[in-house]
């Protein structure tokens, strides 16, 4: 591995005319490096400033999954966008039973900056993907500090549509694919939200993108978000229904398709993809 600027580089390859690199560099916000990926379009290796669309994973996913299965890169380099992606987790400092499931602990940090021990110690996911991130390729990169995206799936999905309510001055557009829209109401949300919370539902619905919204936290742009009708999560987990209600209460704009057929694989997401981008670079290109 080398290091640039700081980066420390794990590879990078020729892609569309760009580069997609993958990089780390030692994260203060959680308590060693942090790996993620960026994609560079031709006009950014030609030294113009680019906008920035950042990209949340999964639950169990990590930096790599956007770039290699999101089916992105060829639009993103024609429409002149890098699309920069986290991990969904910290993993340089262990905690007990931070891997005794798949749905939380390492690879499951859901976006927020916890507050009860010991996850607060290192699990700061809010503060890393919307401030630390974003200083750091905005630094080394030719990436433009005043035109942010931000886009997930699932438990991304979940971190895209919070961290966009709660930071409106740091995104220019959102979307999401198949995203958990009311963790304090379903399993996977109590579950994490108990841990990393503790048990004031209070401090829930500060990370519950339902809750927000009709805590009078909105946007003034449309929220894109499409959900897979044969999702194995639809009825117990993502439940965009309650998402629906709560944008028609606040008059929050909100697009919300629905799709015959598609699962929550990264199929789906490689089939909406062109829109999403279409989307945010209406916003951040013009």
């Amino acid at each position: 591995m080398t290091t640039s600027t700081s980066l420390t580089i794990r590879s990078e390859h020729a892609a569309y005319g760009g580069r997609q690199g993958f990089y780390e560099r030692a994260s203060a916000a959680c308590g060693g490096p942090m790996r993620f990926s960026v994609f560079l379009p031709p006009r950014a290796l030609a030294g113009d400033e680019v906008p920035a669309l950042y990209y949340l994973a999964g639950l169990t996913c990590n930096e790599e999954h956007l770039p290699t299965k999101g089916g992105a890169l060829r639009l993103a380099s024609e429409l002149g966008l890098a699309i920069v992606a986290s991990d969904t987790s910290p993993r340089a400092k262990r905690y007990p039973g931070d891997d005794e499931s798949w749905d939380f602990g390492q690879g499951a940090g859901f976006y927020l900056d916890a507050t009860e021990a010991p996850w607060s110690e290192t699990y700061r996911m809010e503060t890393h993907v919307t401030k630390e991130l974003p200083a750091w390729v905005e630094a080394a990169l030719p990436i433009a500090s005043d035109r942010r995206g931000i886009f997930g799936h699932s438990m991304g999905g979940h971190g895209a549509l919070t961290l966009a309510l709660r930071n409106p001055e740091r995104y220019a557009s959102v979307s999401a694919f198949a995203p958990i829209v009311a963790p304090s109401r379903v399993p996977w949300g109590e579950k994490a939200f108990t841990r990393y919370l503790g048990s004031d539902r209070a401090r829930w619905a500060e990370h519950d993108a339902c809750a927000l919204i009709a805590g009078g936290r909105t946007l003034p742009f449309e929220l894109l978000v499409d959900q897979g009708t044969s999702d194995k999560f639809l009825e117990r987990e993502l439940r965009p229904e309650l998402l629906e209600e709560a944008c028609a209460a606040a008059k929050q704009r909100l697009r919300l398709r629905r799709h015959e057929g598609y699962d929550h694989s990264y199929y789906f997401i490689a089939t909406m993809m062109e829109e999403h981008l279409r989307h945010h670079a209406k916003a951040l290109v013009g």
